[in-house]
Formats: structure tokens, C-alpha cells, sequence
């Protein structure tokens, strides 16, 4: 079967790392698991053996048609297909369960694959996926690091994530240039708990982090607050005036988006602004 570097492809070849993969998913018996880009089957196979169904979802025609000559159909669905189109909830809906997830993810459409999965949530248990090393820092980082950010925050609101453990080049084939991190994000949204609204917190998640280099207050009067209802905001919520986002928990996040009065408090300061700039 040919390789195909074009769709970022690095087959994992290390067996001990397998087994630690699969093994992160739990218990599997009866269990259907989703696995994203199977490429070869090296997970497939273990994965064959443990779970009641697998649904592989493999976007190239030539490793979707290996994948149907290597496994039984009855433990083994091949679906050809992009995975952002997929449909997650009709899945589990034919499970009767929600679903666990695995997958290898390609480096040029890891973040899409991620909101992806954020956006399915009610469908999903838990997903163990591996990705670069620097991603999975990204989306484990603790408020305050370096790495924290508005990925952070995002992945965070859909559940806690947890890494578990690197892998360096020499475990795939061809090697990649970095090292892979295996990660474990169990799904548990936190939006009703911190009292927020999903589609209006995103939204201001974006305001809150557009620039990083910007202070909070900033990036808020960017997005159309007036300086005095920033200023008010910050304070009701705890925030130091001179903050970043990047230092401020999903939790004070949450109560300044509540003190700025929400989705509709943010929609209405930013109509007036448009309204006093025109």
C-alpha cells in the first residue's frame, strides 16, 4: 500500500504504544469505538479484539479498501469519509451508547478535528488521541503557562484532558520531524456548571483571547465594550485590570462573561459602539 506523505501520514509501527493506547479507552467489551484515520489498522487490530464494534473512518480510498479486506465487516465498519463530516450523534444513536473515540490525527487538521469532537459531545464518553507533542500542551495547559490559550480553554469546557504519555519519531513510519503525545480528554462539559451559555461563552472566548499579546481589558474594548463596563466587569469578577487572558481560569473567565451580561450584554455594547462609530 502506497505512502502518502501529501495527507500527512505517519503510520505508528511501535506495538508497546498500541497496546498503551487501547488500553487507555478502558474497559471495551460491547463497546463501539470510533477510530479516526486508521491509515494501516495497527490500532484497528487491537482494537478488533477488545470492542464490540469498531467504526473506522478513513478518508483515503485505497487504505478504506485494505482496511475491508483485513477485517471481519461484523466487528469492523469502514466508513470512507472526512471525519469533520461524520456524524457522531447518528453513530451513537445506532449504538445505543455514547461513544469512545481513538484515532492518530494529522498534524495540518488536528484543531478542527478537535472542535469537531467538542461539538459532538453529547455523543462521546472519552477520546484518546495522539497529536503533536506542542498541541497536547496546548490543550492540557493550566491557566498562567505558557502554553495556555484560547485551544486550552475551549477543550477544557468539553471536559478535563489529561496527557499520557510521548512518543518520539522513531515509533511511526516514515518518522515525522517531532514528537507525538498521546492524550486522554474525558467529555463532561462545564457550561451549566459555571452558569454560562455555550454558543455566547465561545464566542466571548474568542474576543477574550484574539490577541494574546493584549491585556483583557483590551482585547474587550476591541470587540466593542465601552472602557467603563470593561473596567466594571474586571472588577466584579476579580480580574486584575492589567490582566491577560492567558492568566485568568475557565472559572474567572466565566464570571466576567456573566458580569459583562452575557451573550446579550456583549451583542447590545457592541451594536452601540457600531451605531456611535457610523
Amino acid at each position: 500500500m502506497p505512502k502518502k506523505p501529501k495527507l500527512g501520514q505517519n503510520f505508528l509501527v511501535d506495538d508497546e504504544a498500541v497496546e498503551r493506547i487501547v488500553g487507555a479507552l478502558g474497559d471495551l467489551a460491547g463497546r463501539t469505538v470510533v477510530e479516526i484515520g486508521p491509515g494501516r489498522g495497527a490500532l484497528t487490530g487491537a482494537l478488533a479484539t477488545r470492542a464490540g464494534r469498531v467504526v473506522a473512518i478513513e478518508l483515503d480510498r485505497d487504505f478504506s479498501a485494505g482496511l475491508r479486506g483485513q477485517f471481519d465487516a461484523e466487528r469492523v465498519t469502514v466508513v470512507e469519509r472526512d471525519v469533520l463530516q461524520f456524524d457522531f450523534a447518528a453513530a451513537a444513536a445506532e449504538a445505543g451508547e455514547r461513544l469512545r473515540v481513538v484515532g492518530n490525527l494529522p498534524y495540518y487538521i488536528t484543531s478542527p478535528i478537535l472542535l469537531k469532537l467538542a461539538a459532538s459531545h453529547a455523543a462521546l464518553d472519552v477520546a484518546v488521541l495522539m497529536v503533536q507533542r506542542e498541541v497536547a500542551e496546548r490543550v492540557t495547559a493550566a491557566p498562567g503557562s505558557r502554553d495556555y490559550g484560547l485551544l486550552s480553554v475551549t477543550v477544557q469546557m468539553y471536559g478535563p484532558a489529561e496527557q499520557l504519555f510521548t512518543l518520539p519519531p522513531s515509533a511511526f513510519s516514515p518518522p515525522p520531524k517531532v514528537h507525538s503525545t498521546v492524550f486522554r480528554w474525558r467529555f463532561a462539559p462545564r457550561f451549566a456548571e459555571l452558569g454560562v451559555d455555550e454558543s455566547g461563552f465561545l464566542r466571548f472566548l474568542r474576543q477574550a483571547f484574539a490577541q494574546k499579546r493584549k491585556t483583557l481589558n483590551n482585547n474587550l474594548r476591541a470587540a466593542g465594550v465601552a472602557p467603563a463596563d470593561a473596567a466594571a466587569a474586571l472588577a466584579s469578577a476579580g480580574i486584575a485590570a492589567q490582566a491577560r487572558a492567558e492568566a485568568v481560569p475557565v472559572e474567572g473567565l466565566a464570571a466576567l462573561w456573566r458580569a459583562l451580561g452575557g451573550s446579550a450584554g456583549l451583542e447590545s455594547r457592541t451594536e452601540e459602539t457600531a451605531i456611535t462609530k457610523s
